[in-house]
């Protein structure tokens, strides 16, 4: 099938979906904890305060906290970090929480880090709307590994929040998600699918977060990016006019 689709390359065009920028607007959001935008990224921090105290985590801005809010599926990359979630808790000083729920597999392995780690883990079993909105906006780092993902609309959503993104290269977590290594990009992505690459990204995410000027910008930049519908349907138009 995708042999064909190249083929026929030029009678195909992807468009991505977007978010409702309405719904998903951390300056009048009522499910966060403390409304923010990226000119005022200190009520970003008090949300994170509130989570972690909600999480019984250590309540401080300086840990980074990484967050993943999926369907616990092997293609949303969660045997990457099945690889090494427990030497990376161990070594990094992190918090890392998980909202989803799937593969029995994987709801014991994050129940066992949790238990080894409860310092440093929370995974929370399920999917509970107004804690993903907590998430998102709590969060410093929101990592979505897939193995495929044509669009994605919790990568969006993260960006929404200045959740910076790390992402694999795939489908539309690439073409929504670019890698800030040349100071213009808005998060940080790894090609091959392998756990280490991905490791890797973190480690340099991590590294980001250190340089709070250098974060902030990289929030800012992430907040600013524009996927709305509004864009989706200019892009429909133009396919239907051509």
């Amino acid at each position: 099938f995708s042999d064909l689709l190249r083929a026929r390359s030029f009678k195909v065009k992807g468009i991505l979906n977007g978010i409702d920028v309405d719904l998903y607007n951390p300056e009048t959001d009522k499910e966060i904890y403390f409304n923010y935008s990226y000119k005022n990224l200190d009520e970003k921090s008090k949300n994170k305060i509130k989570l972690q105290k909600r999480l019984k985590l250590k309540s401080t801005k300086s840990i980074p906290l990484i967050a993943m809010v999926t369907r616990l599926a092997e293609h949303k990359g969660i045997d990457l970090v099945k690889e090494v979630l427990e030497n990376f808790i161990a070594v990094e000083d992190v918090q890392f929480v998980i909202l989803g729920c799937g593969d029995k597999k994987y709801e014991e392995f994050f129940e066992y880090i949790q238990n080894k780690y409860p310092e440093k883990m929370r995974f929370c079993k399920g999917f509970v709307p107004e804690l993903s909105r907590k998430i998102y906006a709590s969060a410093d780092i929101f990592l979505m590994p897939s193995k495929t993902e044509p669009c994605g609309l919790a990568q969006m959503i993260a960006l929404r929040y200045g959740a910076v993104p790390i992402v694999r290269e795939t489908g539309g977590l690439f073409d929504t998600v670019k890698d800030s290594g040349d100071g213009k990009g808005n998060g940080f992505t790894f090609k091959s699918y392998n756990s280490y690459d991905m490791l890797e990204s973190l480690n340099r995410a991590i590294n980001g977060y250190k340089n709070k000027a250098g974060w902030d910008l990289l929030k800012r930049r992430a907040m600013l990016c524009n996927n709305s519908w509004e864009t989706s349907a200019v892009q429909y138009l133009q396919i239907y006019k051509k």
